[in-house]
Parts: C-alpha cells; structure tokens; sequence
C-alpha cells in the first residue's frame, strides 16, 4: 500500500477530482502490479491517496516513472504540498 498525504488549495478540489479519471486510466495503462487507488478528503485542503500495489517492487517501479503521462501529469499538477509518503502492507 501507497498512502500520500498531499495539500490541495481550495479553489483547485474540483479540478483535482476531475483530473482523477485522467490520472487512474493512466496508471491502469502503464503501472504493472496497480491494483486500485482511493482518493479521500480531509480537513483545511488536506488529502490523502491510498494506492494498492501487488508488490513493493510494483510500486517502486511506478515510483521511478513519476508523472510520464498527461493524465498523471494533470493530477500532480494540482497538488500544492507534499506532505508525506509512506509504504505499509494490508493484513
């Protein structure tokens, strides 16, 4: 598992939900091993992404393709702070 906590100005929520299809399709197209992701909303602009990898291997594999697609790209785009980024495994 993939979970990122990210910050989204308020003005920009709409366009990062609408940018979320792009962004999946993509990672559908192009990232072997995703299984599935879900975005959640969070206080004061704050969310978070909970991404589901078959492997550490998989996700560390997207990870070094970073933002390779415009649908990816869009996404990332809108993102105004990174706040963390942590790897667990789902039991």
């Amino acid at each position: 598992m993939e979970i990122t906590r990210f910050r989204v100005s308020p003005g920009h929520a709409t366009a990062l939900l609408a940018a979320r299809d792009g962004m999946i399709a993509d990672f559908q197209a192009d990232r072997a091993g995703f299984l599935g992701a879900k975005l959640v909303r969070l206080s004061d602009g704050e969310w978070l992404d909970i991404v589901e990898w078959r492997s550490p291997a998989d996700f560390a594999a997207s990870r070094a393709k970073g933002g390779n697609r415009p649908g990816i790209q869009a996404f990332f785009a809108l993102i105004d702070e990174l706040v963390s980024t942590e790897e667990g495994t789902s039991e």
